[in-house]
């Protein structure tokens, strides 16, 4: 590493790769979001007065369904006969089979997926200028020096889109530029990688012809394909068909701790081959060697996984995705206000403010432009 750097500078301003705080509003301030969002406090891990406090400067924000709990997936099957998918798999084996939860049936998923675009259009409009919904990397930029949160619209599990991709045209208009085909259960465009430890990401067939449909599709659109929540074959699948930075947004070493959710060193050398990407998530089960939760646990485990995979992609493929609001974090971090914690134990390794700019927003922001164009 370069020269260590005063402990008590300035907050270095962090774009994040991942956060699930539109999930949270849904399930809990469904009625007034702009005001849980804006004035506080939200429940959870982050709302616009702790993001300040942290000098988090903004991110991409998920729309992400969660599964289901109703024990009866037969009005989904819908949804099924064009997508490529075995029904027994869908219907019977996402219900009985434990590495997976029941994935949501479109019309609902749609849904869900719409309110919450809905809440940061309205969380925009509220804020008078505190919030920006982003669409390409300079809006980024001008935001983090204006000291306005910098929103880019992602949809985690394209339960929402359609097989004919209609609702595609519709959310990139409404300003999404980033997507993860999966999350970690099968859909009409692949298979997500179920949660395990210890266990290879090699567990799943992949995407469908759907889903490459889907890659295929972003990269007219330069809308990011994220490869997190992918099995290993949808990665090697992503890889072949897309011509666009390989990105990972909230995944860590496969080395370091075993988990199926993390990239294996293969998988890192092919996203430095094409210039990509790789966000750090901050869950501990994915950071730690034993894939536990541990009151121990500190942001010590983060910047173990920021030096490998510096050492593999290098210092300009490296930041965070950190998943607030979606994970639970080490105990000395408690929500995005820990992220002064985490910026001081980089330091401390030895990061200097160059290379910590870089890791906190830069890279980012140039993978983005890499990937979406001027």
């Amino acid at each position: 590493m370069n020269s260590k750097v005063n402990e008590t500078e300035s907050l270095v301003p962090v774009f994040d790769g991942h956060n699930d705080v539109l999930m949270q509003l849904w399930l809990n301030h469904r009625q007034n979001p702009e005001q849980a969002f804006l004035e506080g406090p939200a429940c959870g891990q982050m709302d616009l007065s702790r993001c300040r406090e942290a000098g988090f400067a903004g991110g991409l924000f998920a729309a992400y369904v969660p599964s289901p709990t109703f024990p009866d997936l037969a009005e989904q099957a819908s949804i099924v006969p064009s997508s490529g998918i075995d029904t027994r798999f869908l219907l019977e084996g996402v219900n009985k089979h434990p590495d997976f939860s029941p994935t949501p049936d479109l019309n609902s998923a749609r849904d869900i997926t719409i309110g919450m675009m809905a809440f940061l259009l309205r969380i925009e409009k509220a804020s008078a200028g505190a919030v920006k919904i982003c669409r390409n990397a300079a809006e980024i930029r001008q935001s983090i020096q204006n000291q306005a949160l910098a929103v880019v619209m992602h949809i985690e599990g394209a339960e929402a889109i359609d097989p004919d991709l209609y609702l595609l045209d519709v959310f990139y208009a409404m300003g999404l530029r980033s997507i993860g085909p999966v999350w970690s259960r099968p859909n009409i465009f692949g298979h997500g990688v179920p949660f395990k430890f210890p266990s290879t990401p090699d567990i799943g067939p992949g995407l469908t012809e759907l889903g490459i449909k889907l890659v295929k599709a972003c990269n007219q659109k330069r809308i990011m394909v994220d490869l997190s929540h992918l099995d290993e074959k949808g990665f090697w699948q992503v890889a072949q068909h897309s011509d666009a930075p390989l990105v990972a947004s909230h995944s860590n070493a496969h080395t370091l701790s075993a988990q199926s959710r993390n990239l294996t060193d293969k998988q890192l050398a092919a996203i430095k081959e094409s210039n990509g990407f790789v966000g750090v998530n901050f869950g501990m089960s994915f950071l730690r060697e034993d894939g536990q939760k541990s009151a121990d646990a500190t942001v010590d485990e983060m910047v173990r996984h920021v030096d490998y995979l510096v050492e593999k992609l290098g210092e300009n493929n490296v930041g965070f995705g950190s998943d607030f609001d979606g994970v639970t974090l080490t105990p000395d971090m408690v929500d995005v206000r820990g992220l002064t914690k985490l910026v001081a134990a980089l330091r401390k390794a030895g990061y200097n403010q160059q290379v910590l700019e870089n890791i906190c927003h830069k890279n980012w922001v140039n993978v983005l432009e890499r990937t979406w164009g001027q």
